[in-house]
């Protein structure tokens, strides 16, 4: 629970900044509804961590924090769309319900948010397996790296995914 301090901060905060920061993501996104959404979800990040910038900082605080959701939007807006025309591949009788859409969808926003979560190396391993079909010995030479280097980096991609996979 936040306290009294606090929550007067993230008023004060919010009172102070929030139609500036909502101008500025409407000129980034072109689109005043996800500017309202962003703008909102940046002040709720703000309030979930419980810590309020000094007044100096707060408009870099809260561009870092904006700035983030926009990249976390369009990355989700592109793995929609790539999905959508994977789907469009589909014979109609084949086609998934909305609801499951949706429930794969959600997963592979999931997935999408480990992979970029691991180390670059990581996940560039694990996609040249796993999209390309590549070897290990493959991966090791077109990446320049040792055969046991990929063996570890797809043992570590591994494991984060069964992380997710357990919950």
């Amino acid at each position: 629970m936040l306290s009294g301090d606090t929550t007067l901060s993230i008023h004060t905060l919010y009172s102070d900044h929030h139609r500036w920061l909502q101008g500025w993501l409407r000129r980034r996104l072109g689109n005043t509804f996800d500017a309202a959404d962003l703008a909102h979800d940046t002040f709720l990040r703000v309030m979930v961590s419980g810590r309020t910038p000094e007044s100096e900082q707060s408009r870099a605080h809260l561009t870092q924090i904006a700035k983030g959701l926009v990249v976390d939007l369009h990355r989700r807006r592109q793995l929609e769309a790539a999905y959508l025309d994977a789907l469009a591949q589909f014979p109609s009788a084949l086609v998934p319900s909305a609801e499951e859409r949706a429930l794969v969808f959600e997963d592979l926003l999931q997935v999408d948010a480990v992979l970029h979560a691991l180390p670059v190396k990581v996940r560039e391993v694990f996609l040249l397996s796993q999209l390309d079909g590549l070897t290990y010995s493959e991966i090791a030479q077109r990446m320049g790296i040792s055969f046991g280097a990929v063996r570890k980096y797809m043992l570590r991609a591994a494991q984060s995914l069964q992380l997710l996979a357990e919950k």
